[in-house]
């Protein structure tokens, strides 16, 4: 049967004799509910959206796969990670991080960079950002952070004051501030930035050894950025820029590609490290932990269908394989719930059948019912365990490596709290342009915060950082320096 042979159907397949007109009393009489082509048609298009995500709405994905090229397989043991020239799919999901899903790709805003292996021992997710570093390092704090980012309950519109305000009262955000403001805050491309787990996680290899790790993922197409002229321009004429962009560079054959690097610090450094290593606020120097390389990241197939690839496309810190576990990063211990549990809500508890998150790798669990099932449901199979019929049982080698703790269980806030030291090793890195175009975007962005206190505040910290910094935001807002400095 040839392509124009094909009968319209409904979703339960019987074939639709009438596409045009719907059904009704006589010719200009009411519409019929047993029209149930109609109904069903009307229903379906009331329900095609799903909410969308909470943050990171607006994304663009594509398919490729990683490559080990330096066998680290004495630090962990997971698979996909074994033996040089080792292959496992992938998807990827680039994003903006505040707007929503019509919202303009070229605006200043962390991009989300957020990675599925489909790896034979079930899927790992690394969900991070173009970023080393995040703004706040208590999960407690993210949804009071993502309000400010979002729009007034009364106006609707963006509001600066909130953002502001959350920031000058939230010192540790200053380094990923001053990387936001910064030339980096708005990338040319998806494909030409970086990308980074941004948290500590933790490697264990077959002996049962553990490490610290964290992930880099650098860009071999090169960094650009966009300057803030032409990204606003963009917004305006060409919201979808990068999601197009992306999509052209590899249908044309040009498959962007990230080397991977690792920093390894053994277990006993973290109660020595100057910084606190769980602390996303903060990066490891490479000076201590030098960048170890892993493998290579190629995208090289575009989605058939964005919705059922992209937009329902589910990740989760919390998706790990044997011999890669989380570690103590207060971030990263509420994002291992938070993020599976949006996915439960947005998309269905059934999320991880879709094609687009089903593993690769055999599925055997005891999980049944829900919306959405759109499997065999388990079939007559055992549904409970332990039985005696046979069924899917634990395997003890996959169980996570033990780990001490000690302490009162108490609200206790980080040990650490130089916000300070990073955030001006950064600022003095830049070049004189660079400094200037960030204390203009700093200047740009404070200027229409309705408190100058909340100005003042965040000055201080500016100037904390390092005093030309603090000055020249100062002299920007026309403000005097906060007392006391």
């Amino acid at each position: 049967m040839s392509t124009t042979d094909k009968n319209l159907t409904t979703s339960w397949g019987a074939p639709v004799g009438d596409n045009q007109n719907s059904m009704t009393a006589g010719s200009r009489g009411p519409t019929l509910i047993q029209d149930v082509h109609l109904l069903e048609k009307l229903a379906h298009f009331n329900r095609e959206r799903v909410p969308e995500r909470v943050v990171h709405a607006k994304g663009a994905g594509a398919h490729g796969h990683f490559e080990v090229t330096n066998d680290l397989s004495q630090y962990t043991k997971a698979s996909f990670l074994s033996g040089v020239g080792k292959r496992t799919p992938m998807f990827v999901r680039f994003s903006t991080v505040a707007g929503e899903l019509g919202s303009s790709d070229t605006v200043r805003d962390p991009r989300g960079f957020a990675l599925k292996f489909y790896t034979e021992e079930g899927n790992y997710d690394l969900v991070g950002n173009n970023t080393p570093v995040f703004f706040i390092r208590d999960a407690i704090k993210f949804p009071d952070f993502i309000h400010t980012q979002k729009r007034h309950p009364q106006t609707h519109l963006k509001n600066p004051t909130a953002v502001w305000d959350f920031w000058s009262l939230s010192p540790e955000s200053l380094h990923q501030v001053t990387i936001l403001m910064s030339d980096r805050g708005i990338p040319a491309t998806l494909r030409h930035m970086h990308g980074f787990g941004s948290h500590t996680f933790k490697w264990v290899n077959a002996a049962g050894q553990a490490v610290w790790v964290k992930y880099h993922f650098k860009t071999e197409q090169g960094v650009k950025n966009l300057d803030v002229t032409l990204a606003a321009k963009l917004a305006g004429e060409h919201p979808d820029y990068h999601t197009e962009d992306l999509f052209n560079a590899i249908d044309q054959g040009d498959f962007p590609a990230w080397t991977c690097y690792v920093q390894i610090m053994p277990l006993e450094d973290a109660d020595t490290y100057r910084f606190d290593p769980f602390d996303v606020t903060k990066v490891w120097s490479q000076k201590d932990y030098p960048l170890i390389e892993l493998g290579r990241m190629v995208l090289d197939r575009n989605p058939e269908n964005y919705f059922a690839e992209v937009e329902q496309a589910t990740f989760s810190p919390g998706a790990f394989v044997p011999g890669i576990e989380a570690s103590p990063d207060k971030m990263l211990q509420g994002r291992l719930f938070a993020y599976a549990d949006a996915h439960r809500y947005r998309v269905g508890t059934n999320h991880n059948t879709l094609p687009i998150n089903r593993p690769h790798a055999e599925v055997n669990h005891y999980q049944r019912d829900g919306q959405m099932t759109s499997d065999s449901n388990g079939g007559k199979s055992v549904y409970y365990e332990p039985n005696s019929f046979g069924g899917p049982t634990e395997a003890p080698q996959a169980k996570p490596a033990a780990f001490p703790v000690s302490g009162l269980a108490e609200s206790v806030a980080f040990d650490h709290s130089d916000h300070y030291t990073q955030a001006g090793d950064l600022y003095r890195l830049l070049s004189e342009e660079e400094r200037a175009r960030l204390v203009e975007t700093v200047v740009g962005a404070m200027t229409p915060v309705e408190k100058e206190e909340i100005k003042i505040r965040q000055i201080g910290h500016f100037y904390k950082a390092d005093p030309e910094y603090g000055q020249r935001v100062a002299a920007g807002l026309g403000l005097s320096l906060p007392e006391g400095l």
